[in-house]
């Protein structure tokens, strides 16, 4: 084990929790008339509302409830009113609400076509979110404004998905003839490409009459591609459309094989022009690169030749393929390709400078090496290493005094952003904290995460700490909530316990009653499925599905898996953590053919979110171990190892859900 034990080292240990202040305690009067007045909105009753806002009095989130007001007011059946709302905004001024409020308003104005109000509100926000930026382009358009025809040019260029407000106003101008067939064609082809189908929809329609496809034939296309790659009449490729839909089809085949679709597309592409075939291969190489096949380099390489512009992803996955392949000389060459914002990202510049070591540049690489060195991720951990430098926590600053505390608690936006949290409006109650977070120095945001972490609310307290630039407290960071729970379950398992943490703060953030999306659940985020299913392995015959958010039963359970995982996956931590993410099935999947370094199985993930959480939990471990104290935590590099050769007989381990 890395740890001696954290017990002995950490300094958080069984959270001992101020008291908390009025407005956080349940039970009183405020806030049950403020979560009245949160149903009432969300049953658009103005006047329950009224009712439950005469009852808040200076409660922090009083100023919700007038948002509440203003914002069903702006809705109202009769065509709504926006009387107080620059008033309400003058008060909140700076502030989440003041923004949000704003938002709402700009929507309103847009409905009412009262473009020149709805200009000036927009000028006015200070972070316009995708939809704001929409309506206030609207706006613009409306107006007139020289730049805001190029501002839409570059909008469908652009690979980000439209927002919805952004449809109306490019709508009309693809209507008007605004926009090139050219244009179109290439944001449609972009977005079925990546799967955007509603997105598409929008687009097909734009087309001219004569070119767009029928929705009903690209719906046979995506769901019978190989089906209209039979059929392809004679002369297919005498129009856009045809030449289009055959190019959908080989996409869409390739999403279950990229060498079958290959194949189909090696039999019609010479009836493509150079830009279209560039575009096929280019889609046809990072399918195969995703899925860990040797062709994907070589389908890259031809894409190049053809004048192919990668986006981003593309570059990225070129770079994975030829890491995969073990071909540092074809790994130099794809980051050199790297335009200039994606070649200063930490990851590129790491490979790069392992590239460089590889073909014998060692000064030049150690140059790389040494722009993120010490950096706390993965790369600047492995950067570090490679330099011979050994790892080390930053030294701990002075931890905020009682004058700067009082400042925190006194920020009306961290107030409420806690208030929120406890209200069961986490997704808004974040929003509020972080809006408040703006422009404060480390000691401003080391005491708010002191504030935060007094009251409980630990992954604030993590996020924000995590913000500091010079000075730093890893302590909150990295905190061990529950210790004496945690750490002998993980022993228990055998496991180290510097890895749960790591592993639990990726998960969790130790909000215990966490909730993902698919249904996860509790510090360990357990599907329901795969709690029962570890209770009956492990003999537990208390267990019930509504205990599964239970702290102990929680950790009892995500440990044991985490064991089996281990046991099943080679004892190593890089693929179990990958395993607990995606599945054990896709970990043993992604093993290659050939002993694979770790750092590079970790890149070469498939899953955006599993890639970013494996290394984010082993360099979480590096840090909790060293926060632990004793001997000092084996190298990220050491941890990451080598992971085995694929080999016959590995889908053969135990079927973990």
């Amino acid at each position: 084990m890395a740890i001696e034990s954290i017990a002995m080292r950490c300094f958080v240990g069984v959270v001992l929790l101020a008291a908390l202040p009025a407005w956080a305690q349940p039970g009183k009067g405020e806030d049950a008339a403020f979560l009245l007045a949160r149903d009432a909105f969300a049953k658009g009753d103005r006047v329950k509302l009224a009712r439950a806002q005469a009852g808040l009095a200076a409660h922090p989130l009083a100023p919700w409830a007038a948002y509440f007001e203003l914002n069903l007011q702006l809705r109202d059946k009769g065509g709504g009113s926006d009387a107080g709302v620059a008033e309400f905004i003058d008060r909140q001024a700076g502030s989440y609400l003041a923004e949000k409020i704003r938002g709402d308003w700009l929507k309103w104005l847009v409905d009412r076509e009262d473009w020149s109000r709805a200009r000036t509100v927009f000028a006015q926000m200070e972070r316009p979110d995708a939809e704001a930026a929409c309506r206030g382009l609207e706006a613009r358009l409306r107006l007139g404004e020289p730049d805001a025809l190029a501002d839409a040019h570059a909008l469908l260029a652009a690979s980000a998905p439209l927002g919805e407000a952004c449809l109306p106003p490019l709508g009309r101008l693809a209507a008007g003839g605004e926009f090139s067939a050219d244009a179109l064609w290439e944001r449609l082809r972009r977005q079925w490409a990546v799967d955007k189908l509603k997105e598409a929809r929008q687009i097909a329609g734009w087309l001219p009459t004569v070119e767009a496809p029928a929705w009903k034939t690209v719906e046979a296309v995506i769901d019978h591609p190989a089906r209209h790659l039979a059929r392809l009449p004679e002369r297919f490729a005498d129009s856009r459309r045809g030449r289009a839909l055959a190019e959908l089809a080989v996409l869409r085949m390739a999403r279950s094989d990229a060498r079958v679709a290959a194949a189909s597309w090696q039999e019609i592409e010479d009836r493509f022009p150079a830009e279209e075939r560039s575009f096929v291969w280019g889609r046809l190489a990072q399918a195969a690169a995703r899925s860990h096949q040797p062709e994907a380099k070589d389908w890259f390489d031809q894409a190049e030749a053809l004048g192919a512009a990668l986006d981003e992803e593309q570059h990225a996955w070129r770079i994975r393929a030829a890491l995969r392949a073990g071909d540092w000389p074809a790994v130099a060459h794809a980051i050199v390709r790297l335009p200039e914002a994606l070649a200063g990202r930490p990851e590129w510049i790491y490979w790069r400078g392992r590239a460089l070591a590889a073909l014998g540049s060692a000064e030049a690489a150690q140059g790389y090496f040494a722009r993120i060195a010490g950096q706390p991720h993965f790369y600047g951990i492995l950067a570090a290493e490679a330099l011979g430098l050994p790892f080390a926590i930053p030294p701990r600053t002075r931890a905020p005094d009682a004058e700067e505390l009082a400042a925190a608690e006194s920020r009306p936006g961290l107030l409420r952003g806690l208030a929120l949290i406890r209200a069961d409006m986490r997704g808004e109650g974040i929003r509020e904290w972080n809006w408040a977070l703006t422009g404060m120095s480390d000691r401003q945001l080391l005491a708010a995460a002191e504030f935060a972490r007094r009251n409980d609310v630990i992954d604030r307290a993590i996020n924000t700490a995590d913000r500091t630039q010079a000075e730093h407290d890893f302590l909150l960071r990295y905190p061990t909530p529950f210790l004496a729970q945690v750490e002998p379950r993980a022993r228990e398992a055998g496991l180290d316990p510097a890895w749960v943490y790591g592993l639990m703060r990726q998960e969790s953030r130790f909000i215990m009653d966490a909730r993902s999306s698919v249904g996860a659940k509790g510090l360990m985020q357990l599907m329901p499925a795969t709690a029962k299913w570890v209770a009956q392995k492990i003999g537990m015959t208390h267990f019930h599905p509504a205990k599964v958010t239970d702290m102990d039963i929680n950790v009892t359970l995500g440990t044991n898996y985490l064991r089996m995982v281990m046991d099943s996956l080679d004892d190593h931590p890089v693929l179990a953590s990958a395993a607990y993410n995606a599945g054990p099935g896709r970990a043993r999947k992604w093993r290659a053919e050939r002993p694979l370094e770790g750092a590079i199985y970790a890149e070469t993930i498939p899953f955006n979110e599993t890639r970013d959480y494996v290394k984010k939990v082993m360099a979480n471990a590096m840090h909790y171990a060293a926060l632990a104290g004793g001997r000092l935590p084996s190298s990220l590099t050491a941890r990451l190892g080598t992971i085995r050769a694929r080999s016959f007989g590995d889908g053969k381990a135990e079927d973990l859900p």
